[in-house]
């Protein structure tokens, strides 16, 4: 579970220019308030997180509640495909990914009609649901991730794995909101992003190797199926 939970949190911190440029514009808005506006800022951030973990929970139950060995392998192969296909992403080598984010964009048109209507903020709830409804914006790093999360097959691992997600983004997003130029341009250092591209990609290629090692195990080879065959004397 550890090894998870470092990596999700890892990729959140690895997308930090990712995650700044598609929602630092708003993280930077709801400080402008002051005070009132730190209020918003935390809860559209605690928002923004329920909702990766939520719906990390929803795809963790329904992948766990499938019970077919090929389907979990298949679960198994999926993941470390994805966590070197997110490493190359993070490190600007391949940005496969983009797909993903075009495909998003039909689910968040309706989405973002409605949380238009929460704008201008005034109360810290309405910062809390517009991030309820940011988790679900077409940005091909979150999609990638929750289906990573989901091949955990597990919804309380999934949804912790998605928490850890959340938990990454936050160093980038926050020093967005409260205007720390310097974290800002630590995390988007070229070599920090390209260091942490390259541990996803060898945890997603250990990933891979563990699962085609382990892919035959559990099958009886030919000697033990005669072995086991019910023997019948004349």
């Amino acid at each position: 579970m550890l090894t998870e939970l470092g990596s999700a949190f890892a990729l959140g911190l690895a997308g930090a220019g990712h995650c700044l440029g598609m929602c630092g514009g708003i993280a930077a808005a709801l400080q402008l308030g002051g005070a009132k506006g730190t209020g918003m800022t935390l809860a559209y951030h605690g928002g923004r997180i329920t909702s990766y973990t939520l719906l990390g929970a929803a795809l963790g139950f329904a992948a766990g509640s499938i019970d077919i060995a090929a389907w979990t392998m298949t679960l198994r192969y999926l993941a470390g495909i994805l966590l070197v296909a997110m490493g190359l992403y993070i490190a600007d080598w391949w940005r496969a990914l983009q797909w993903l984010e075009r495909g998003g964009a039909l689910l968040w048109r309706p989405v973002q009609r409605w949380s238009g209507k929460l704008l201008p903020l005034r109360h810290w709830y309405q910062g809390a649901a517009l991030g309820l409804c940011w988790g679900l914006m077409p940005c091909g790093l979150i999609y990638s991730s929750l289906a990573w999360a989901a091949t955990a097959q597990d919804a309380r691992l999934s949804a912790l794995m998605m928490l850890f997600f959340g938990l990454g983004t936050l160093p980038a997003m926050l020093a967005t909101s409260f205007g720390a130029g310097a974290v800002q341009s630590l995390l988007r250092r070229r070599g920090l992003k390209i260091v942490l591209g390259i541990l996803l990609i060898l945890s997603g290629l250990w990933t891979l190797y563990l699962t085609i090692s382990h892919s035959g195990h559990g099958q009886p080879n030919n000697g033990q199926q005669e072995q086991m065959a019910p023997q019948h004397h004349h």
